[in-house]
Order: structure tokens, then C-alpha cells, then sequence
């Protein structure tokens, strides 16, 4: 691997710009769940269409994060960190001003891709530009903008789409993000420049074609299946997508310049939190998603209520963001994970008795207390103890497997809401016990690092490296 030298930052500026692209990014995730309703209705877009506006920006975000965690280390991490939010910025107003649903799936794919290029280069920055006495305060404010930028989406939606200022509509939740956007641009040529201090490493073209190939086979039909039926295209697309994502695996062991080298995976604390992350994804978005889907069609909220309705959630995720610390370990993950499936249990008995609303919102603010515990420390658990040379590689990995584990979520959520059921409340229950299943089973997993951190700290006593060590010199600091 080559070496790369950083420039020194201006730390006061180093993060505001950085966590910005963070917040755009999965802002955009979710601030079309609640207005989705008012671009059907304002584009005329059939079911298909609607769907793909909201499938489109996730769809390139998820498949261009390992190519473009490879690209960052070969072109450097502030420009394709410059690239990528220069593109969604562009994206995002061309979004705002789609005059039908294809422009506006189109700007949602670009925004997603131009996200997908930023996300690898801010875990790399902060990794290689941040003193490591000051990095695990910066990984939490990392986890900290992700949990507050999950929830901004929906409740920032709602508003700005019951509000309708100056008669944009959703429109202005599209445009929200763009000031932020310019700002970031305006400000990165504060960013540590990088260079190679040899030979620019090789982007594998078999393995760059293979993985966005694979993902794209992938998150497609899971994304499109429920609406259309699962037709037999949806099934080919998958086997194809275990066939393609199968000769990825292979090649990476083959390749001399892997996009994600085969020493990454080894180490038990990669894979753990890979997992974790995955598996707790799959159940959020997908609880949001199921409660504004409830909301608006079976209690006929509006746009404004239903946005509002979870104030409770974000200020919860925002206390527990600011609760985190890499200190807590596993244990907080599982204990996050155990409330969230309790949380997931109440809700479809509280939300339909207006004399239990209380205890409703009382239970949502839990929700997010725990969801804001886990955004904030679980990438941290993991990044804050990779060697540097796997940096780059986990920083591909670790959003990635968010969004595969959101893009199942949202799927299988949406199959158990749908499902043959009694009543609308029926099958807010038969939805709410998937979720309360994939945070028990998340909590399981996460409850398991304590092995995974304790055989790490013996290898790393084994190898000589002293507990409590440097991050830049030893795996970790005695395990998770």
C-alpha cells in the first residue's frame, strides 16, 4: 500500500465540513418517506415511479461505496470528498426543479451516487487526519450527526411539505440541503490535501465491475419487488446479483490491488461489526418508515402531524448521540438493540388508544434514546480499532452494510405491513414483530463482542503490543 501524507488541518474546521456531508447524506435517505405522498399526486407518478423516487438515491448510494473507498485512496481523499459533494449539491437542485417523476428519479440517483463518493472519504479523513487522543470524541460526533440526520429527514419533510413555503412543497425539503452543500464546497480547501508518496495504487476494474454490478442485481429487485409483485425478473436479478457479488469474493483473493483487501475481513472485530451494523439496519429505517405509513394512510395524518408525531424520536436519538462513548462497548449496542425490539412490541398497542398517546410518545422517546446510543457508538467500536491501512477498506464496508441492512429492512417490513390482516392495527402488529425480532436478534450479536474483544486483546498481548496502546500502532485497546 502506498503511504500518504497529510497535510496538517485546521482542526475547528476539519469536522464541520466533513460531518456535513454526513448529514446531507442520510438526510436524503429519508426526507422523501413523508412527502412521497405530494410528489405522487404533484407529477402524476404511478406506483412504480413513486417507488423509484424513493429507491433511486439509495440504489447508487449503496453501490458505489467500495469502488469509491478504493478511489479515495488512489485520487485522495478531499477530492473525491470535493467530487462527490459538488455533484449532489448540483443533483439536489436539478431534483428540486424536476418538472416529472423520471427527472426526478434521475436527480435522485445522482445525489445518491455524489453521497456514495462522500461517504468512504469522512471515516478516512477523520481517521488519518485526526490526533488519535482526539478521535474517538470525533467518531462520536460522527455517530452523533448520523442518528440526528436520520430523523431530520421525516420531521424536516413533513413540516416543509405541509408548510409549502413559497408554494415549493417538497420541493424545499429537496432544496434544504443545498446550502449546506455550497457551504461545504466553500470551506474544503480547508481539508488536509494527500499524496502519494509512490506509485498511484490500481482500482481492480474486475472487482469495481463485479461489486457494482452485484449490489445493483441486488438492491434493485429488492427495492422494486413488493410493488410489482415479484415477478420472475426480480428473481433472476437476485440469483445474478449471488452469482456476480460470489466472483467478487473470489477475485479480491486473486487480485494484487483488492477494493477490499482479504486482511480486513480476518479480524474478528471487522466482521462482528459489520454484522451488528447490518442487522440493527434492518430493522431502521424501516420503524420510521412503518410509522408515517401508518400515520398517513390508516389514521389520515397529514404531512405536518405526521412529521411532528416523531419530535418525540429525534429528540430522543439526539440525548442518546450526546449519551454515547466508544467506553460503553458491546454491551450498550445489545442493551440499544433490546429496547428498540421492546419499544417495537409497544407501539402497536399504544398508537391506536388516544387515552395511551402518552405513553406512545413516552415510548418513542426510549426508541430514540437507544437508536441514538447505537448510531453513535457502533461505527466508532469499529473504526476507532482498525489499523490504519484498513481504514479505507472499512470505511467502504461499514455504510454499505447500513444500507444493505436498511434496503432489507424496508423490504421485509413492507411484505409483513401488507400481509393478509384483520385490520390496519393487525398489520401495524404483524410489521411491528418483525422489527421487535431483528433488534432482539441484534442485540444477541452485539452482546457476543465481548468474546470478540477479549480474543483481541490476548492476540494483541500475544504480539506484543501493549494494552492501552496507540490506535496508529496496535489493533485496539484491549478489544472492544
Amino acid at each position: 500500500m502506498s503511504l500518504v501524507r497529510l497535510s496538517p488541518p485546521p482542526q475547528r474546521l476539519l469536522l464541520p465540513v466533513v460531518l456535513s456531508g454526513t448529514f446531507v447524506q442520510l438526510f436524503s435517505v429519508t426526507v422523501m418517506q413523508v412527502g412521497v405522498v405530494d410528489v405522487q399526486r404533484d407529477l402524476r407518478a404511478g406506483p412504480a415511479e413513486t417507488q423509484l423516487v424513493l429507491a433511486a438515491y439509495t440504489l447508487t448510494y449503496a453501490c458505489s461505496l467500495l469502488v469509491s473507498a478504493r478511489l479515495g485512496e488512489k485520487y485522495g481523499y478531499r477530492g473525491m470528498f470535493v467530487t462527490g459533494m459538488a455533484l449532489f449539491t448540483a443533483a439536489s437542485i436539478g431534483a428540486a426543479a424536476a418538472p416529472d417523476a423520471w427527472t426526478l428519479i434521475a436527480g435522485r440517483a445522482l445525489q445518491g451516487f455524489g453521497s456514495g463518493l462522500m461517504a468512504p472519504q469522512i471515516l478516512s479523513l477523520i481517521q488519518s487526519a485526526v490526533p488519535a487522543n482526539r478521535r474517538p470524541a470525533a467518531l462520536s460526533a460522527f455517530g452523533a450527526t448520523m442518528a440526528a440526520a436520520s430523523l431530520a429527514g421525516p420531521v424536516l419533510g413533513g413540516v416543509l411539505t405541509q408548510l409549502n413555503p413559497l408554494g415549493l412543497g417538497w420541493r424545499a425539503a429537496m432544496l434544504l440541503v443545498v446550502p449546506v452543500g455550497i457551504t461545504a464546497l466553500l470551506l474544503s480547501p480547508t481539508l488536509p490535501s494527500a499524496r502519494d508518496d509512490h506509485e498511484p495504487q490500481r482500482v481492480d476494474p474486475i472487482g469495481a465491475t463485479l461489486s457494482l454490478l452485484g449490489f445493483a442485481l441486488l438492491v434493485f429487485p429488492l427495492t422494486m419487488g413488493r410493488e410489482t409483485g415479484w415477478p420472475p425478473w426480480t428473481w433472476a436479478s437476485l440469483a445474478l446479483a449471488v452469482a456476480s457479488l460470489t466472483g467478487f469474493a473470489v477475485s479480491q483473493r486473486r487480485s494484487a490491488e483488492p477494493l477490499v483487501r482479504p486482511s480486513t475481513l480476518a479480524e474478528p472485530v471487522t466482521r462482528w461489526g459489520l454484522v451488528v451494523v447490518l442487522v440493527f439496519n434492518a430493522g431502521v429505517p424501516s420503524f420510521t418508515m412503518l410509522l408515517s405509513m401508518h400515520l398517513q394512510g390508516a389514521k389520515g395524518w397529514s404531512p405536518l402531524q405526521t412529521g411532528l408525531s416523531l419530535t418525540p424520536y429525534a429528540v430522543g436519538a439526539l440525548a442518546g448521540s450526546r449519551l454515547a462513548s466508544s467506553r460503553f462497548g458491546p454491551r450498550a449496542l445489545a442493551a440499544s438493540s433490546l429496547a428498540m425490539a421492546l419499544v417495537s412490541a409497544a407501539v402497536p398497542v399504544l398508537i391506536d388508544h388516544d387515552d395511551l398517546l402518552w405513553l406512545y410518545w413516552l415510548a418513542l422517546c426510549a426508541g430514540g434514546l437507544a437508536f441514538g446510543v447505537f448510531t453513535a457508538s457502533a461505527f466508532t467500536q469499529v473504526i476507532a480499532k482498525v489499523r490504519p491501512e484498513a481504514a479505507p477498506s472499512v470505511s467502504g464496508l461499514l455504510p454499505t452494510a447500513q444500507q444493505l441492512g436498511g434496503t432489507l429492512g424496508v423490504t421485509f417490513a413492507g411484505i409483513a405491513y401488507t400481509a393478509p390482516a384483520a385490520s390496519s392495527g393487525e398489520a401495524l402488529w404483524h410489521a411491528m414483530m418483525y422489527e421487535a425480532a431483528v433488534f432482539a436478534f441484534a442485540a444477541v450479536w452485539a452482546f457476543g463482542g465481548r468474546r470478540v474483544g477479549a480474543a483481541d486483546g490476548r492476540k494483541q498481548e500475544d504480539s506484543g503490543c501493549p494494552r492501552g496502546g496507540s490506535d496508529d500502532i496496535c489493533l485496539g485497546r484491549n478489544g472492544l
